[in-house]
């Protein structure tokens, strides 16, 4: 582990509001966060598609001159859009491009679901049905068994950073109607589920991750 200054490099949707206000609130002393902006215009298959062919590499190159200790693709969607392999030659490209071990958000939310030994998985999100196919299918293709995944449909980034609390509390309390399962999922960095783990839990009765959790978490751990 390094001595601490250590800085944090975050790749993160443009149109993101939540994961930056998340993560410096629970950065330890000495870490500092640093943001480069990838856009997005939309939560849609198309838009994250052009955000990782024309904007992901440069805002990583963007970084490499604050040498960052390690880096965050902040997007789970957009991770898991392409499948895992996919995912797996992105972390390397940005890697490369940043000069730093780079952490994506939906490869640190699998690690955390195996670690946590859970068999039965419900998924919560705020995607469209097109973004909430590739979420299912990268979880499955790690081992993963989803019971039950419910969506709430919204394509605007900035609808998803504003959804109240109570709506993702409620989305959690049906979809624990809808199958047995072991542990909660509710994914996306700009939905604001990183406080509710302590409440989605009481509702669900379950584990709960985050995007916003399991990617933080991930980061700390690789320096």
């Amino acid at each position: 582990m390094h001595t601490c200054p250590c800085r944090l490099g975050l790749l993160v949707p443009s149109t993101n509001t939540v994961m930056e206000p998340d993560f410096y609130r629970r950065l330890p002393a000495g870490w500092s966060l640093h943001t480069a902006r990838m856009l997005l215009d939309a939560v849609t298959p198309e838009a994250e598609a052009r955000m990782l062919d024309e904007y992901a590499l440069p805002a990583a190159h963007s970084l490499a001159g604050l040498r960052p200790d390690v880096v965050v693709f902040g997007c789970t969607s957009a991770g898991a859009l392409r499948g895992n392999a996919f995912e797996a030659e992105l972390v390397r490209r940005l890697s490369a491009q940043c000069g730093a071990p780079v952490v994506s958000v939906a490869q640190a939310v699998r690690q955390q679901m195996r670690d946590l030994g859970a068999r039965r998985w419900l998924v919560l999100t705020p995607y469209v049905d097109a973004l909430n196919g590739p979420i299912r299918a990268s979880l499955e293709a790690d081992g993963l068994e989803v019971a039950a995944l419910a969506g709430l449909g919204i394509s605007d980034n900035t609808q998803i950073a504003a959804v109240p609390p109570e709506v993702i509390l409620e989305g959690a309390r049906v979809l624990v109607q809808k199958a047995d399962a072991d542990a909660l999922f509710v994914s996306c960095t700009n939905f604001p589920a990183f406080d509710l783990r302590d409440a989605l839990s009481q509702v669900s009765g379950l584990p709960v991750v985050t995007s916003n959790q399991a990617a933080l978490q991930a980061a700390l751990a690789a320096v």
